[in-house]
């Protein structure tokens, strides 16, 4: 039997690597964390998901020396232009950092992040905006032929945090044709039509086709 294909993912993201295990699953794929490798986060200086995307995953095949994958999301809200966007992860400044780990950290600043925008939008009826999430993947770092998939997620934004699951923005947004917060979908409904169920529903073709992954 064929070894599976050890394939770094650009993220240090624990939950976004179980989101992604779960969405590639069935592909001769071993999916690991940079983090895992030793392997720093890539700066993310880009205007678009597309741009990070590619340099995320550019940097974390070079170090690793082989394939790797990226994924670049966010929400981006109709009423004010797109943003927070590229910044989504990062919206709100992090005033009381007080150190811990990773995780603890990442809780927040996903609680100030949703707090300023909820703010900024209180006063805003439009409440129209999407998850959007780019997908790229490398069979190293100098690959000419990026594979690139993006999934989108049309959703309106709450005045209110519902639910308790999810990470992010997922309390603050509604999916109508479940008539629930996405923090409140169980996660199974989520990896069926999430805005990254989207884009990993590409990239597994895309890999079966180009990457000949079977």
């Amino acid at each position: 039997m064929t070894a599976p294909l050890r394939l770094v993912l650009a993220s240090n993201n624990a939950k976004k690597l179980v989101e992604l295990q779960g969405l590639l699953a069935g592909l001769p794929l071993a999916l690991v964390a940079q983090g895992s490798l030793g392997i720093a986060e890539a700066d993310e200086p880009h205007g678009s998901f597309v741009e990070n995307a590619l340099a995320k995953a550019r940097h974390a095949a070079a170090q690793a020396a082989g394939p790797a994958i990226a994924d670049d999301s966010g929400l981006c809200v109709d009423a004010l232009g797109g943003a927070p966007g590229v910044a989504s992860a990062h919206y709100a400044p992090l005033v009381d950092d007080d150190g811990g780990d990773r995780e603890s950290r990442r809780r927040r600043q996903d609680a100030a992040n949703t707090a300023l925008l909820l703010q900024r939008m209180a006063a805003v009826d439009d409440r129209h905006a999407r998850f959007v999430s780019t997908l790229v993947a490398l069979r190293h770092a100098e690959d000419p032929e990026p594979l690139i998939a993006s999934g989108r997620w049309p959703l309106e934004l709450l005045r209110a945090p519902r639910g308790d699951g999810g990470f992010g923005y997922d309390p603050i947004v509604w999916v109508a044709a479940e008539h629930c917060s996405v923090a409140e979908l169980p996660a199974a409904a989520k990896n069926r039509i999430s805005h990254r169920a989207l884009a990993a529903a590409q990239m597994r073709t895309l890999m079966r086709e180009v990457w000949r992954l079977t």
